[in-house]
C-alpha cells in the first residue's frame, strides 16, 4: 500500500525572488524546482515538515490556472526496484520536470 507521495518538481508561480535566492540561483526559472531537493531548497522546506498537511498552511497546493494539462507517465527515476512501473507522472510537455522527462 503507498504511503507517500514523492512531489519532484514543480512549476513555481509565485515567490521566485526568494526561491532564486534560496538557491542562490541566476539561470532559468525551470532550473529551481525541477527534482526533489530543488524543490525543496527553493521552497524553504525542511525536516521540519515532515508529515505536514499540504492542504494546510503553510503549503498551499493549487490547480494549474486555466485547462486542466494532459497528464503522461514515465518511469521512476533513480531506483532499482519496480523500474518498469509507470508511477512518474508528469504534466505533457513541461520544462519543468527533471530529465529524463516522461512523454
Amino acid at each position: 500500500d503507498a504511503a507517500a507521495v514523492l512531489v519532484r518538481a514543480l512549476e513555481p508561480t509565485d515567490g521566485l525572488e526568494a526561491m532564486r535566492r534560496r538557491r542562490g540561483l541566476k539561470h532559468a526559472d525551470t532550473e529551481l524546482c525541477s527534482g526533489p531537493g530543488k524543490l525543496t531548497e527553493a521552497l524553504g522546506i525542511t525536516l521540519a515538515e515532515n508529515d505536514a498537511d499540504l492542504t494546510r498552511p503553510p503549503f498551499e497546493v493549487l490547480p494549474p490556472a486555466g485547462e486542466r494539462p494532459q497528464v503522461v507517465t514515465g518511469p521512476r527515476v533513480g531506483i532499482t526496484k519496480a523500474v518498469d512501473y509507470p508511477w512518474r507522472f508528469s504534466a505533457a510537455g513541461s520544462r519543468f520536470v527533471s530529465r529524463p522527462r516522461p512523454s
